[in-house]
C-alpha cells in the first residue's frame, strides 16, 4: 500500500470514530440539575493562610460559605488533587436544612441524611424507589503554586 493510502484510511477511521462518539452521546447524558442555578465565579485560595490549613493534607477539607448557593466544599484527595462541590444538596430545593456539612470524607444533608463522597460527588446512600437522583454539583479546582483557584 502507498502512504498515501494508508493515510487516507487512518483519517477515515480516525473521522468514523468521532462521529461514533458523538453520535452516541445522547441528551440524557447532559441533564441539568433542575434545583441548582449555575454561578459564575473565580475564588483563589491560599494555602498559606492559617483558615485553610485544612486543605493542606489527603483527605482534608472545608466549606467555604461565601460562595455558590449555600457554598463550596473542597476536598483534597491526594494532597495534589483537589476537588470542589456545591454545598447545596442536589436532590431537593434549597432550604433550610439543604446546606451539607463535612462529615470526614463525605459531605452529609440534614434533610434526609443523603450522604456524598468529597471524592466522586456521588451520592452513596439512596433510596430504593427514588427515580432520578443527582450527585453534587461540581466546580473546577485547579492548583496554581501555593493557592487553588475553584471556579465555574
Amino acid at each position: 500500500m502507498s502512504d498515501l493510502t494508508l493515510f487516507l484510511k487512518k483519517k477515515f477511521w480516525s473521522a468514523f470514530f468521532i462521529g461514533f462518539l458523538f453520535l452516541s452521546c445522547s441528551s440524557s447524558d447532559l441533564e441539568r440539575n433542575p434545583y441548582l442555578a449555575e454561578y459564575s465565579f473565580q475564588f483563589p485560595i491560599n494555602l498559606n493562610l492559617p483558615e485553610y490549613d485544612d486543605l493542606r493534607f489527603a483527605g482534608g477539607s472545608i466549606l467555604i460559605p461565601q460562595l455558590g448557593h449555600k457554598g463550596i466544599l473542597v476536598f483534597n484527595l491526594n494532597g495534589n488533587t483537589f476537588f470542589a462541590w456545591e454545598a447545596s444538596c442536589p436532590n431537593h430545593l434549597p432550604s433550610s436544612c439543604s446546606q451539607t456539612e463535612i462529615v470526614g470524607v463525605l459531605a452529609e444533608c440534614s434533610c434526609e441524611e443523603y450522604q456524598y463522597s468529597l471524592a466522586t460527588g456521588q451520592l452513596l446512600n439512596p433510596p430504593e424507589d427514588a427515580e432520578t437522583l443527582y450527585p453534587l454539583l461540581f466546580y473546577r479546582a485547579e492548583v496554581r503554586g501555593n493557592s487553588v483557584v475553584v471556579s465555574n
